[in-house]
């Protein structure tokens, strides 16, 4: 199920703009020690993207593959395009690119996922950012997360992640590699403490 068809539906679920911080235990490789920003929940399903896990692509290498520019060397990236970031959103429809922004820039195709944050899935944000005219703060995700109905409750439910209020400076903070336990921090716990409080019942 998409993000606008979850959205359009006009229903909140209790996830809706929360962080998922996956438990020590996650058995899914896919999810292990990732921070999920959920974009919509609702009782049909839920939708968010893995925001710390790093994609090994550049973004002049993106340009070159949507064939918006010929052959990387000749790219002269403005200040702000060459400091984007491609990530890893989940492993739904991998090949499939998303930018998660500020909503200081909106096109007829972004969603408004929360007051402060939207989601452009088409490739004028892309030539946006290129340009120098995209937004102040955005990350493009390749794939995201999607759970069917119930699923994810059920998961939550069977101590596999922890959620939380979310943070925008985490969302768009460039530093992956500690981005787990930042994400942990804010809820006052750490990794070593979950792993302690796992092997009890």
């Amino acid at each position: 199920m998409s993000l606008s068809t979850l959205k359009n539906r006009g229903e909140r679920g209790f996830l809706d703009g929360q962080f998922l911080i996956a438990m020590p235990g996650m058995a899914d490789s896919n999810f292990a020690r990732t921070v999920v920003y959920v974009c919509a929940h609702s009782d049909a399903g839920a939708m968010g993207f893995i925001i710390n896990r790093a994609q090994n692509l550049s973004f002049a290498e993106v340009l070159t593959h949507l064939d918006m520019v010929k052959g990387e060397e000749a790219i002269v990236l403005p200040d702000q395009a060459r400091e984007f970031q491609i990530q890893t959103g989940g492993p739904v429809e991998s090949g499939r690119g998303f930018v998660l922004h500020s909503d200081d820039y909106r096109s007829d195709s972004s969603i408004p996922v929360s007051d402060d944050i939207s989601l452009t899935a088409t490739l004028d944000i892309v030539r946006a950012i290129y340009k120098g005219a995209g937004p102040k703060r955005a990350t493009m995700l390749l794939g995201y997360a999607g759970w069917g109905a119930g699923q994810l409750e059920a998961e939550i439910g069977s101590n596999g992640w922890l959620n939380c209020p979310p943070s925008e400076d985490l969302i768009f903070d460039r530093s992956l590699d500690d981005k787990y336990e930042r994400a942990l921090a804010l809820m006052g716990v750490t990794a070593a403490m979950l792993s302690s409080e796992a092997g009890h019942a």
